[in-house]
């Protein structure tokens, strides 16, 4: 694709400008016609200012991100004014208008244009993976299907306002241990550089042998004070390299199949990961959606790279006619209830409603698992505090002890 430039005479007759993005001169007329405007200039856009202008939208994507209380927003706006009737030109056209985010306002735009030009609803909100989920773009294409949009709408809001809620309960139940831990930091990084060299200058002058937790400070400030640009470098470093494993896909299996075993945290992300199947699945199932196709959409949207693995091992036994409750039952993470509660409802012919049901429990299990985890942090951060301000009292008053002594 090529940007263009044009100038064009609208409806109303007044002179217009803008940008296309099409294969040739000839396609990128053809767009302005099918938009209602008759075509004055249209001239290919220099490379340089093609750059620039990518560049600019890149940036402002990167700097106005659309947060999840704004899509919720717009998906209620959105269901609202196809309730009521409103053609689905004049909704995008509302909804531009009456958008805040900067970017989100933008994608709608260029979402009008596309149904302009006679792309589908769905295809129109495919274009814009980063915003709109694999969940939400084949929820709209199930919706746009089944003439249900409506419907399909009112489960997607009930999943984005559901995850939102799990993530920020997560969120706020690891905000205290990470402040707790930066100040923890800090303190040990002045304690260290600039409390325990001054005692130390005087335990030396006296004559005085230093106890072990004495010589361990003196080390790390050593190390500190005179490979500070290295440590800096290592870390910066590290992250990045780091950052840039977890992006590949076998990063994003062992971050989360660890973070699954691991104790006190581990349970919260099964459990999670279970709420987010059951919730979605549950949805796609009461939307007409075919198992298969499920699948292949939880695959895509489940956010859990080891979980994942196991939906194409899923799919795999379901291609051989073997049902949902026995591919899951060999699948790893899944646990008895699941299985189970996805067996009755397989057989009575209910699968929607029990997987309803598992979400609801399992909602409250990441509830009541999020509370345990804020009580069991707090003594926690206790003992690490106390062991912390033990460590440098040693170093400091064993040494102390001696100086008295050698006082008296």
């Amino acid at each position: 694709m090529t940007l263009y430039t044009y100038t064009a005479i609208n409806e109303n007759g007044n002179d217009i400008s803008g940008e296309v993005d099409a294969e040739s001169t000839e396609l990128a007329q053809q767009i302005i016609v099918n938009r209602g405007h008759i075509p004055e200039s249209v001239k290919k856009k220099s490379g340089a200012s093609q750059n620039q202008s990518d560049f600019m939208t890149r940036l402002t994507d990167a700097m106005t991100p659309v947060k999840p209380r704004e899509l919720i927003l717009f998906t209620k706006q959105f269901k609202t004014m196809i309730q009521a009737g409103v053609s689905m030109l004049q909704i995008l056209s509302i909804m531009e208008a009456q958008t805040e985010n900067k970017r989100l306002r933008r994608i709608i735009s260029q979402m009008s244009e596309d149904i302009r030009e006679g792309a589908s609803l769905s295809m129109a909100f495919d274009k814009h993976e980063k915003v709109f989920s694999p969940l939400y773009c084949s929820m709209m294409q199930a919706g746009e299907s089944s003439g249900s949009l409506p419907d399909v709408l009112e489960r997607l809001i009930y999943i984005i306002e559901h995850e939102h809620k799990v993530k920020s309960d997560i969120k706020a139940a690891m905000r205290y241990p990470m402040i707790v831990c930066c100040f923890l930091g800090v303190a040990f990084t002045v304690l260290l550089t600039f409390v325990i060299p001054k005692f130390v200058g005087i335990f030396k002058s006296a004559g005085i042998d230093l106890p072990l937790p004495t010589k361990i400070c003196m080390f790390l400030y050593s190390g500190l004070s005179n490979y500070w640009h290295v440590m800096l470098i290592a870390t910066g470093v590290s992250i990045f390299v780091l950052a840039k494993i977890l992006k590949t896909e076998k990063g994003k299996y062992v971050r989360d199949r660890t973070l699954m075993a691991t104790p006190l945290i581990g349970p919260l992300f099964v459990k999670s990961a279970m709420s987010r199947f059951a919730s979605i699945f549950a949805i796609l199932q009461s939307s007409g959606v075919t198992v298969l196709e499920s699948m292949d959409i939880l695959t895509n949207t489940i956010a859990n790279a080891a979980i994942t693995r196991e939906f194409v091992k899923v799919k795999e036994l379901l291609t051989e006619g073997r049902g949902i409750s026995e591919p899951l039952r060999k699948a790893k993470y899944f646990t008895p209830m699941v299985i189970n509660m996805v067996a009755i409802g397989e057989e009575s012919g209910n699968l929607d409603e029990m997987l309803q049901e598992i979400a609801v429990h399992y909602d409250s299990e990441v509830e009541y698992s999020t509370k345990s985890l804020s009580e069991a942090v707090g003594p926690l951060l206790t003992v690490g505090l106390a062991a912390v301000v033990g460590f440098f009292a040693l170093a400091i008053f064993l040494p102390m002890w001696d100086l008295t002594k050698m006082v008296h």
